[in-house]
């Protein structure tokens, strides 16, 4: 007997992406998500508490500011600053 198992994706996961995001000042954006959900981050605790300058040259504001939404991930200067969107969605990052 030959098992054959069909994979599909489960609709009660769908997968989230950024849909926009709007820079509010010191270093927080407001985010919102393809299922509509909204988010305001505070970058700034993650940027104050690393230490590694590829990191801390985001308090830069110019710099901060020019992020870009890629293929639904909120990322900076081509994937040099980038977070996972569940985190981001949760707003948890660290």
């Amino acid at each position: 007997m030959k098992i054959v198992e069909t994979l599909s994706q489960s609709s009660d996961y769908p997968v989230i992406e950024i849909h926009a995001a709007k820079y509010i000042g010191d270093d927080a954006l407001r985010i919102q998500f393809n299922n509509g959900f909204e988010r305001l981050v505070d970058f700034k605790p993650f940027l104050l508490k690393s230490h590694h300058p590829s990191i801390s040259k985001y308090l830069d504001e110019e710099k901060f500011k020019q992020f870009k939404i890629i293929d639904g991930n909120l990322n900076w200067n081509d994937y040099d600053l980038i977070f996972p969107i569940s985190d981001l969605f949760e707003d948890n990052i660290n």
